[in-house]
């Protein structure tokens, strides 16, 4: 199974976009997003959305690896549910 850092870098390798220049566009520093896609740091949903707008990809691509653009309510709540156990951690 991916991980939310592997399909970050996917989603940024498909724009053509360096690291750098990723993380200039989220006003983070080279090593702190590069720590994002390896998985050092653990995303809060704020990050998480910057991400997915930046990149121009739904924040549940990002979650579920899934392209779709309608998630069944089941999925939305299992999400939902999993972005709030990370905000508390």
């Amino acid at each position: 199974m991916k991980s939310i850092g592997n399909r970050i870098r996917e989603s940024r390798v498909a724009l053509g976009l360096s690291q750098a220049d990723a993380a200039k566009m989220l006003k983070i520093s080279t090593p702190a997003f590069c720590k994002i896609e390896t998985g050092q740091t653990n995303l809060n949903v704020s990050r998480l959305l910057q991400i997915a707008i930046t990149f121009k990809v739904p924040v549940g691509q990002l979650l579920s690896g899934k392209s779709e653009d309608v998630a069944s309510s089941e999925e939305l709540l299992a999400l939902k549910k999993e972005l709030l156990e990370k905000d508390e951690e």
